[in-house]
């Protein structure tokens, strides 16, 4: 068994204030409704500096001392590993702007889940919430997704 594998690496960031968290309502055909701003760590980035700059380019906040608090993870039909590594912070500074990835707005954290969530975003919360979560994984069996919390 190979000990390597193609790796694609993303992030995701709660930025939080008190009982609020910046939302970002996504409008991309493949992975839409409200979820946490993010995106690709580009190559020879390092993790907490592709957070910080997606963040920034997507909401126009500068973020600081963000902290890793979980991953979610799956292995794609042609073996390649997809991993979402998850952060979160209430360290920022700035002023709001939405970006073409979609409109970015404060909400209270217990009206989110009443809203129209990305998928697996109800489940991603967990992992970002509850510090005895730590993986939001996905494994194929007889050609379905399962998706558990580890």
């Amino acid at each position: 068994m190979a000990r390597t594998e193609e790796v694609t690496l993303t992030n995701m960031c709660m930025v939080y204030d008190d009982s609020k968290v910046l939302v970002q309502a996504k409008i991309d055909d493949d992975y839409e409704g409200i979820t946490f701003p993010g995106g690709h760590v580009e190559k020879g980035e390092s993790f907490t500096d592709a957070v910080i700059r997606e963040v920034f380019e997507e909401t126009g906040l500068k973020i600081s001392a963000p902290q890793l608090c979980g991953i979610k993870d799956w292995t794609n039909d042609d073996g390649s590993r997809y991993m979402v590594l998850l952060y979160k912070t209430n360290k920022y500074e700035g002023e709001l702007i939405s970006s073409d990835e979609g409109e970015v707005y404060w909400i209270k954290l217990d009206e989110m889940k009443s809203k129209h969530l990305a998928e697996g975003m109800n489940k991603m919360l967990d992992v970002f919430l509850n510090n005895d979560v730590s993986e939001y994984f996905f494994y194929k069996e007889h050609d379905n997704w399962i998706d558990i919390l580890k």
